[in-house]
């Protein structure tokens, strides 16, 4: 049956397919956006702010949130998302944030998982490893014009997931409610470091990749370079810390719970988006 379904974060690598997926199941699905909006499917919203969210949950029965990259206080741009889910009397949220956060009670965006749980609204959290597409996304030009990864990420390891395979769950978890009030961390078949990474990569594309274990304030010069907000810089700074140190060493079965099958892994995400890297 055709619901009435909201997204957030529609333009991202998740969002964007995820959209492409309830279309195709016959959902109405209506967008954010951040500029001007064009059409009926898509509502102005300035998440910094609030404004247009009568808007954009006019109607709705299931939404999807998340924290668009750029914010470093995620819990300012879920929180009035959740109280707006609430008011409404919406039918599902799904929330996804990020593998390790339920281990940090101070972090914003641990604090939105909170405020969703205590608001009554039928739930379900994603906690997804790091993306496979960053390597398409922010990190494409070092590996595109130099063959390099240049990375303070060590010999940590990582289950990096499809970002197809995340909005997968998330179509699945928005349209069943056998799941709900349950939380899932989310990861790819296989633990790889970024010298793993490099490696398929070479092999992919018939040119040398290569990883440079680089030092954080590297990583915080090239990144505040590109124009991120210097909140933002230090969270991105302090997350690869984290995988360097060891803690996103975690890899689960749950996508294959959840959608019947195995997650993609990084050799497939490779050839698919080898044009990305040419």
């Amino acid at each position: 049956m055709s619901q009435q379904i909201l997204v957030v974060g529609a333009s991202g690598k998740v969002g964007s397919e995820l959209v492409k997926l309830l279309k195709s199941q016959g959902h109405a699905v209506r967008v954010t956006t951040g500029k001007p909006a064009s059409g009926t499917d898509a509502v102005q919203v300035d998440l910094a702010t609030g404004a247009g969210l009568d808007a954009a949950f006019a109607g709705i029965e299931r939404a999807f949130f998340l924290s668009p990259g750029g914010y470093a206080d995620q819990l300012k741009v879920l929180s009035p998302l959740i109280a707006k889910a609430k008011a409404n009397g919406l039918k599902k949220v799904v929330l996804m944030t990020a593998i390790g956060v339920d281990m940090n009670p101070e972090a914003p965006l641990r604090k939105a998982e909170l405020e969703l749980e205590a608001s009554g609204v039928p739930f379900n959290i994603i906690r997804p490893q790091w993306f496979m597409q960053n390597f398409n996304s922010f990190w494409v030009q070092g590996i595109k014009d130099a063959g390099r990864i240049d990375l303070p990420a060590g010999d940590g390891k990582a289950a990096f997931i499809d970002a197809r395979d995340i909005a997968a769950v998330a179509a699945k978890l928005l349209t069943d409610d056998s799941r709900n009030g349950q939380a899932f961390t989310l990861t790819g078949p296989e633990l790889l470091t970024h010298a793993d990474v490099a490696k398929i990569l070479s092999e992919t594309l018939g040119k040398p990749v290569t990883f440079h274990d680089t030092t954080p304030e590297d990583l915080r010069k090239t990144l505040l370079s590109w124009g991120v907000p210097a909140d933002y810089t230090e969270l991105l700074v302090t997350l690869l810390g984290f995988l360097k140190a060891g803690y996103t060493a975690v890899q689960n079965d749950s996508v294959k719970q959840i959608l019947g099958r195995e997650p993609g892994d990084f050799r497939t995400y490779a050839k698919d988006f080898a044009a990305s890297w040419k």
